[in-house]
């Protein structure tokens, strides 16, 4: 079982990047990328190949939301996955693909506050009468 996962060197010089204007560690950033990924209805047909950016432990990156991120992912996926698939694979996948919508959304909103406005306004609402009990 792996626990550390690599970057490709576009990913790591996003990361960095948004980083310096953000102030967000990678790791907090990288969470926000995979998730904008999941957002995507489309599958990720290609696989990461360049493995020559960060190196980025498991732990740091999924902290307490580990098992939330597989079952996400293996949401996406339509199909159960197993434990080698997710981490760093099909996680490292949509990473890269999220990187990539991460750093549109700040170009377009122009700074981290607006960025941060505009991710929140995509998140549907839950009324209250949505809510069991």
């Amino acid at each position: 079982m792996n626990f550390r996962l690599n970057t490709s060197k576009a990913t790591a010089e996003r990361l960095k990047n948004l980083q310096a204007t953000t102030r967000l560690t990678p790791n907090i950033l990288a969470r926000y990328a995979v998730i904008l990924s999941l957002k995507e209805s489309q599958p990720i047909l290609t696989t990461v190949k360049d493995k020559s950016g960060l190196e980025i432990p498991r732990n740091v990156l999924t902290g307490p939301y580990d098992y939330l991120f597989k079952v996400l992912i293996a949401q996406h996926e339509n199909r159960e996955i197993t434990d080698e698939e997710y981490f760093p694979g099909l996680f490292n996948n949509h990473l890269e693909r999220g990187c990539i919508l991460l750093q549109n959304e700040y170009n377009y909103a122009g700074n981290y506050e607006k960025m941060i406005i505009n991710l929140l306004a995509k998140i549907p609402e839950v009324n209250n009468h949505d809510l069991p009990g």
